[in-house]
């Protein structure tokens, strides 16, 4: 099993996205916020699906039709970098 690490802007990212849905149903807001992270937590699982990310040395996840996290891959640890809407631009 690999270390996951969530950076601050993983963490600023997922409020944001919470606060967004909480605006018209607080509950779906932080259900999806439990939902992403606990994705995330899967990771750790080096078996668990990821799939080459769009910029160099990054990987992704999707988790929801809406919903992409990327992160950083080394032989011990995940490093979970963003989570961004699929119609944003790409960080």
């Amino acid at each position: 099993m690999k270390l996951v690490v969530r950076t601050q802007t993983y963490h600023d990212d997922l409020d944001a996205i919470e606060a967004y849905i909480a605006q018209d149903n607080p509950k779906a807001g932080a259900d999806m916020w439990l939902y992403i992270d606990d994705q995330v937590e899967l990771l750790a699982d080096p078996t668990f699906v990821r799939k080459t990310g769009r910029v160099d040395g990054t990987l992704e996840l999707v988790l929801h039709p809406n919903y992409i996290v990327i992160l950083e891959e080394d032989a011990t640890t995940v490093t979970v970098l963003n989570v961004v809407h699929a119609r944003k631009k790409y960080p």
